[in-house]
């Protein structure tokens, strides 16, 4: 019987490496890696902006027949002028890879305005008021997309209006007048962009703009005498904070 016994035991024991081999092998799965979020640019958006810009305004008389008025051809002023600069932005964002490009127009406000007495050019009694009003924009951007922070550069038209005044109040030759003007011209920039939800981007934006010289006739009610300056809003330049709304570009899923 213990004989017996022992040549099961063993038995057994042989048998066990045998059946353990015929098992399946269980497979494990590997662990995904995390989903990392890309974040798209693509898409239309509108927005505003709002911050400050600088200029030198140069004006030079070219004519002066009316009595009025105390500068005479050559004589002129370069006055340089900051103030408050706001408005909108709409545009369009096509992304390949990480490079965005896309479209965009801008209109703002500009709060710049300065006057100053024709003793600066030891005269009599001359006072100049310019101010600058709007300022419009068409540009393209090119920029390159780091997830959800885009830095970009752009280019393109500009134009600004202008307004010129003159008033001369002492006797006996007084008279005053104002004309305004559209500067067409150019523009570069930079900027940041920040993508705090898929729709919702904050922005830093430097620019640079430059506009032709177009001639004013301030004779007013002197007409058709003239008193014309060449005027060239110089060197105009802003910087900005930006806030869009983005409609539609989901955030993409990479793993």
């Amino acid at each position: 019987m213990k004989r017996l016994l022992l040549t099961g035991v063993a038995a057994l024991a042989f048998a066990a490496p045998a059946v353990a081999a015929d098992l399946p092998v269980r497979a494990y799965k590997a662990v995904p890696p995390p989903i990392v979020p890309v974040y798209d640019w693509s898409g239309f958006y509108v927005g505003g902006h709002i911050g400050g810009a600088w200029v030198t305004q140069e004006a030079t008389n070219t004519a002066r027949t009316a009595a009025f008025g105390d500068l005479s051809p050559g004589q002129g002023a370069s006055q340089k002028g900051s103030g408050v600069f706001g408005g909108g932005q709409i545009g369009y964002n096509w992304q390949v890879s990480n490079v965005v490009f896309g479209l965009e127009g801008t209109l703002a406000g500009i709060d710049i305005k300065k006057s100053l007495l024709n003793t600066e050019f030891g005269a009599r009694d001359d006072e100049f008021s310019w101010k600058l009003e709007w300022l419009a924009t068409v540009t393209g951007r090119l920029g390159i997309a780091v997830n959800n922070n885009l830095f970009y550069a752009k280019g393109g038209y500009a134009g600004v209006q202008s307004k010129l005044s003159v008033s001369d109040v002492v006797l006996p030759f007084v008279g005053s007048g104002s004309d305004s003007q559209w500067h067409n011209g150019w523009t570069v920039g930079a900027g940041w962009e920040y993508g705090l939800t898929r729709n919702w981007i904050v922005g830093l934006e430097y620019a640079y703009y430059s506009f032709e010289t177009k001639n004013y006739q301030l004779a007013g009610a002197a007409a058709p005498a003239t008193y014309a300056f060449d005027v060239k809003p110089k060197d105009l330049q802003s910087a900005v904070v930006r806030l869009s709304y983005k409609f539609g570009g989901p955030v993409l899923a990479k793993y």
